[in-house]
Order: C-alpha cells, then sequence, then structure tokens
C-alpha cells in the first residue's frame, strides 16, 4: 500500500492496496474473492432489530516477487478491534499449550536471564506471557483491546495501547530494551509493516530476538482455508516473504517451524545479522516454498474454493430436506466468513454454540441472525448434525463432543464437505 493511502486508526474507513505491503511492487495478482464480509466480531446483541452494517470486500491478491498474500483493501483498526473486541488466547487450549511449548522452546534454545525483558505486541489476556513471566522474567504487553485489563487483573504488566512509535517509546522508557519480543497472529494484523518493523527494531535490545507466529501461507493452501480471509488478517506470511521483510530492516531469519495453530501457521525466529547462528530449519522451508508455491497450486486452490462452497450447500441442502437441525459448534473468526461466503443463514443453520463463558454468547454472528448460544445445548437438544466451524480441529473435536454425550453426526465443512458418523442411537 503506497504511503499517500496510508489509513489513520479512527477514520472508520477504508482503502485499497495497489502495492505489496512488503516489497512494494504493483504487480498483484488476484487469487480468490470472498465477497463482501462485515467485520468478523461486529456481533449484535440477539433480539436487536436488524440495522446497516458495514460489509468490505475480501479479495486475496498474490505478490508473484516476494510471495506473499495479502487482502485488497485495508480497513480501520479501530473498527476491527474496538476495545469490545471479544477474543480472548486464554479460553483456547492449542494456544496455551501452543505458547508454553514456544516458552519452552525459547528456554532451550536461547535460554534467557531473570532480568531479561519480554514483550508480547498484541498481548490479549496475557496468556503468552504468563510463561514468561511465571517463569521468573520481566514481561509487558501491548494490547489495544479491554483484553490488555484482563491481563493486567492477572498480574501481566500490559500498556493498552495500540502498537506503534509512541507505545515503544513508553515501554522503553519504564522496562528498557526486550531480549525478546513476540507477535503470535498479530504480526499479520497491523497496516504499516514497515513502521511496525522499525517499532520493533526499537524495542529489541542488540542481541534481542523477534519470535512472530502468522498462518501460513501454504498450510491455506494445502488445507483450503479460504475461511480463514477477513479484514484482520492483511497478510498471509510465507518464510520467503518473512525473510523478505526482515532483512529489508536488517534482520536475518535464525530459525524457523511449521505449527499447528490456527489450521497451519509458521514461527519465524529472527535476529540482527550475524548475532546467532542459521538453524537448518530456515533452508528446508524456503527450499519447499520453491518446490510448492506455484501458480498451479494457487489455480487448484482458487477452483477447489468454488467446488467447496457448493458441495457444502448441496449437503446442508438435502439434510434440511430431511428435517433434520444443523447446529454450528464453535465461533471462530473464520466461522463468519464460511458462514458468510457460503450464504448459510438462521433457516438452514439453527444456532452456533460456544463454550460457557465466551463473549460471543447471547450476540449474532456477523451478517446474520444466527445466534451464538452456550454449548451446553449440543447436548440437551440433541441435534441431527453438527457442523464444525473449528474444522481444523475436527479430530480433538469430535471424541470430546462424543464422549460428552453428543449421540448425532458432525459436518466437516473443509476441505471437502463431509460427514463423519458419531454415535448416534437407532
Amino acid at each position: 500500500m503506497s504511503e499517500k493511502t496510508k489509513l489513520a486508526a479512527g477514520s472508520g474507513g477504508s482503502v485499497v492496496v495497489d502495492t505489496c505491503q512488503v516489497c512494494q511492487s504493483k504487480d498483484l495478482e488476484p487469487v480468490f474473492f470472498a465477497g463482501y464480509l462485515p467485520p468478523v466480531n461486529g456481533m449484535p446483541t440477539i433480539g436487536t432489530r436488524p440495522e446497516e452494517q458495514p460489509a468490505y470486500p475480501a479479495q486475496l491478491l498474490i505478490c508473484p516477487r516476494c510471495k506473499l498474500a495479502q487482502l485488497g483493501l485495508v480497513v480501520d483498526p479501530a473498527i476491527l478491534f474496538p476495545p469490545s473486541y471479544p477474543y480472548t488466547s486464554g479460553t483456547t487450549k492449542i494456544l496455551r499449550d501452543n505458547f508454553a511449548e514456544l516458552y519452552s522452546e525459547v528456554s532451550q534454545v536461547y535460554p534467557l536471564k531473570p532480568t531479561d525483558l519480554a514483550v508480547d505486541v498484541g498481548s490479549n489476556d496475557g496468556t503468552l506471557l504468563s510463561n514468561f513471566h511465571n517463569a521468573g522474567h520481566r514481561v509487558r504487553g501491548i494490547e489495544p483491546t479491554n483484553a490488555g485489563k484482563l491481563a493486567n487483573e492477572r498480574g501481566i504488566n500490559t500498556l493498552i495501547a495500540f502498537f506503534g512509535e509512541e507505545s515503544v517509546r513508553k515501554v522503553v522508557a519504564e522496562d528498557g530494551r526486550a531480549r525478546i519480543v513476540t507477535a503470535t497472529n498479530v504480526f499479520a494484523h497491523i497496516e504499516d509493516v514497515q513502521s511496525v518493523m522499525k517499532s520493533i527494531l526499537t524495542l529489541l535490545d542488540e542481541d534481542g530476538i523477534f519470535i512472530s507466529e502468522s498462518h501460513y501461507w501454504l498450510s491455506l493452501l494445502e488445507t483450503l482455508q479460504y475461511d480463514t480471509v477477513y479484514h484482520e488478517h492483511l497478510r498471509y506470511y510465507s518464510l520467503t516473504s518473512v525473510r523478505y521483510l526482515l532483512e529489508a530492516h536488517g534482520l536475518e531469519v535464525i530459525r524457523a517451524k511449521r505449527i499447528p495453530t490456527h489450521g497451519g501457521s509458521i514461527r519465524v525466529y529472527a535476529a540482527r545479522k550475524g548475532k546467532y547462528p542459521v538453524d537448518k530449519s530456515v533452508g528446508e522451508i524456503l527450499n519447499t516454498e520453491e518446490r510448492e508455491l506455484t501458480t498451479e497450486k494457487i489455480a487448484r486452490f482458487r477452483d477447489g474454493v468454488v467446488a467447496s462452497k457448493l458441495g457444502l450447500y448441496a449437503l446442508l441442502s438435502e439434510i434440511r430436506a430431511a428435517g433434520h437441525r444443523v447446529y454450528g459448534v464453535g465461533a471462530p473468526s473464520r466461522a463468519s466468513t464460511l458462514i458468510n461466503y457460503v450464504g448459510l443463514d438462521d433457516g438452514i443453520l439453527d444456532c452456533v454454540l460456544e463454550i460457557k463463558g465466551s463473549y460471543k454468547i447471547g450476540k449474532y454472528i456477523p451478517g446474520t441472525l444466527i445466534p451464538v448460544l452456550e454449548e451446553s445445548r449440543l447436548f440437551e437438544d440433541q441435534p441431527r448434525y453438527a457442523l464444525l466451524l473449528s474444522w481444523h480441529i475436527a479430530d480433538e473435536l469430535i471424541p470430546k463432543l462424543t464422549a460428552r454425550g453428543f449421540r448425532g453426526d458432525y459436518i466437516v465443512p473443509l476441505p471437502v464437505p463431509h460427514v463423519v458418523a458419531g454415535k448416534r442411537e437407532n
């Protein structure tokens, strides 16, 4: 995106991306159009009458030069991340486990002293930093939403602000520079990534390590994850594109790892050039991308998205024609994209269920009148089918829901829509 079209937070608007956000190339090629999507966390309260709701075009583009996939529109972050933002990372077991594993990996490969500072960008409720904090390290979170208040209540020192030059100055003045800076599932969310990198360099000490985790472009292609395309996700990184960005700011990739979170992400370690040896994992992943990130694979993805949409609609049409009820299970942000792109409404999907304590309970799925209710209803009402909207962890969900007493069948919507038989009583 060019400097002249940079979007100011709080403007209430959006701007079209006309250049690659990493390498500034104007040669961007369209991959997939998900339609006009409402903000995934714009969830009206159940019972309120429908009123005008914004929706923004969601087109995925690819940069042939640096292999960055990116959305073709940037929406004001104040719209996407309001103070009432309902997401809390601590409610998701796979994320809790991932952050614990990240700390374990850091402490083994790059040992820390108790005096070392760890700063998390977009720290949410402090779940990641709690691992550093509990091990005796100094920590500081930077988080723009009310989730930061939850972190402070847990003893995780958190600055409630958007990440940028001003917030970094404040943290450095109060805590000094950081040995570890993490940005997990947020490095692809902030608009001006060049400014983000400058702020990260200001925050890192000379021997500091920057660790990012982001949706991985290759995983998205491999498993047809079109539902992870929404406006919070401005970029979908390959290691090739991350390296291009980091090297432009004097950092080098020293370690990389594919991880299972969010249906497939990549964890990337970077430091100032020459400070640490480069692990063999870097070359291995780069070589894989050279083989796999082809125009043919992208074309297959595009065709597969359409086929998947038609297949899911046909499956649900048969189910509803037979008079069966379908409840959605899980209301991650990706559910909003799938529901809106496929065109589901409350006449097709009776409700979506969330675990007890979720801030999304009592709301409608964005762009619809599908209510989000408490998960116990699945076991009390026993619909014939449960549509797994967190389908990327279906192998984990199905045995758990069955063990808890659900007797129906499961619909896994992606990559190929299909039914998994449960323990339905005859």
